[in-house]
């Protein structure tokens, strides 16, 4: 089934599994004499609208709704579990305190905890098994590519044949051969090709790849076969990329890393390959088959919701509430010097996306017209007099609290930089696309213990800072970096 569809029958699966378990223990509430007055208990219609609303909110919150895509059910139900338990307390301490008779508490919270665990597990269980069902018939299935040396490539393409629930579906290889020509592109059979009555492709005794498979080669020149990898990803709508490199190919590693940032792919590593990337992996067994996922999530489901919550409410408050200061400092800019109050210019975000980012205009009008895309000074002398003293406030910084508001960037994240830089810097400094994995913010690690970019140097120093942010994401991070920006804009030390 699609995402969407998969989403929509988890929200359902659950609403009515929710609504049975609330039901059956409002029948042992009355039946058991667990509340010290049957009408404390309350009704299925109402636990319809209040009680799963506020399950499905927690539910959202730990990740429950999350992609899972082959994943183990096992680690789903614990997960269920523990957030079942946290949800039950909360719920019995925050409405039912006071109602329970004497000496029912414990078989209460009991009951009820088994009867969400277990109808909204059996729902989940029951839509698992159709996916998997599903995924054997051929249906749904993640199209991957392998990058690695030869021998490595075939061994991987034979283990993915055994572990058909795995639901990865091979089509497509950038083979490294040491070999004296290079051969881009070559197509073996076509898509239509190769497949038993279940829709699984044919890997025959000895094949390097299956039919229909797409091969890229660049013999003694494997960094030119690795530069064909994001075409075949895109040519071939490919989610996973699977690496089948030796443990001393740091430099293809890196490389592929790079080429393959800012796409909406999963880089999943041969095991044996785990010192090479250090805590930057997570381990994960795919119905029996071992890999190891490259750069996964930074930040639990849990906290990532939360955090574009507080970016939510607190770009609102911030905009709402000192609406007519924002507008009074709008009125100063047009007034003290020719153009615009606000200054809009297009920037990159998660994913390598564009969006046009906002600021109060703090340079003439038309500065770049004549020198083009370049870096502002410490001394700018194209800041106009008020500019200056709004960048040292950070006050320049207010009008994208709207981008936070509406989800283009955070609070808290690496900066966005325009794409001319970032084209130029990707080329430049290795692993620089990364930034681009988590969405971008007002302020970050690197605004607070860095300087305003100036060379090339710069730059390099505040990757450090951002890589450092990403791969130590958390809410407490945030909020250390938030009350230093404070700070420093309170003490007027912005540039």
């Amino acid at each position: 089934m699609t995402r969407r569809v998969e989403l929509l029958v988890l929200l359902l699966g659950d609403a009515l599994a929710l609504v049975g378990a609330t039901a059956l223990f409002h029948v042992a509430c009355v039946r058991y004499g667990w509340l010290e007055h049957a009408s404390a208990a309350p009704e299925p219609s109402l636990a319809g609208a209040a009680f799963v609303a506020g399950w499905i909110l927690l539910f959202a919150f730990s990740g429950l709704y999350g992609e899972r895509y082959a994943g183990g059910r096992f680690d789903e139900l614990m997960t269920l579990a523990k957030v079942t338990v946290f949800g039950v307390l909360a719920l019995f301490f925050g409405y039912y305190l006071g109602r329970l008779a004497p000496g029912a508490e414990r078989a209460a919270v009991g009951a009820y905890a088994l009867s969400v665990v277990g109808s909204v597990g059996a729902v989940r269980l029951g839509v698992r098994a159709f996916q998997k069902a599903r995924i054997l018939r051929g249906h749904g299935r993640h199209r991957a590519v392998v990058v690695g040396w030869s021998d490595r490539v075939e061994e991987l393409y034979h283990d993915l044949a055994k572990y058909p629930a795995a639901g990865i579906e091979v089509v497509g290889a950038v083979r490294l051969r040491h070999a004296e020509t290079i051969s881009v592109g070559t197509l073996v059979g076509t898509h239509d090709d190769g497949r038993d009555e279940a829709g699984r492709p044919i890997y025959a005794e000895g094949d390097a790849l299956p039919a229909g498979a797409v091969e890229v080669t660049a013999a003694g020149a494997p960094e030119a076969a690795i530069a064909e990898l994001p075409g075949l990803i895109d040519r071939l709508g490919v989610r996973d990329v699977l690496i089948a490199l030796g443990s001393d190919d740091h430099q293809y590693l890196d490389e592929v890393l790079r080429v393959c940032d800012g796409r909406p792919v999963s880089l999943k590593l041969v095991p044996d390959f785990y010192t090479a990337v250090g805590g930057m992996a997570r381990t994960e067994h795919i119905y029996g088959l071992p890999l190891i996922e490259v750069l996964p999530e930074p930040i639990p489901a849990w906290e990532k919701r939360t955090k574009r919550i507080a970016d939510v409410v607190a770009s609102a408050v911030v905009l709402i509430a000192g609406l007519p200061l924002w507008l009074l400092v709008g009125a100063l800019v047009q007034a003290t010097s020719p153009g615009g109050a606000i200054f809009k210019q297009v920037r990159v975000g998660r994913g390598g996306r564009p969006f046009t980012m906002f600021k109060y205009r703090t340079m003439v009008e038309g500065a770049e017209r004549e020198t083009g895309p370049v870096w502002a000074g410490k001394a700018d002398t194209r800041a106009t007099p008020l500019g200056k003293w709004l960048r040292r406030l950070r006050i320049d910084e207010v009008p994208q609290l709207w981008n936070v508001f509406v989800g283009e960037m955070s609070l808290v994240g690496p900066r966005p930089e325009r794409p001319y830089f970032v084209e130029t810097l990707t080329q430049e400094i290795p692993l620089y696309s990364r930034r681009h994995r988590v969405q971008p913010g007002i302020t970050g690690l690197a605004q607070v213990k860095w300087r305003y970019d100036a060379d090339i140097e710069d730059v390099r120093q505040k990757l450090k800072y951002d890589l450092f942010y990403i791969e130590n994401m958390s809410l407490r991070t945030d909020a250390k970096i938030l009350l230093q920006t404070v700070r420093t804009a309170l003490m007027g030390k912005g540039q």
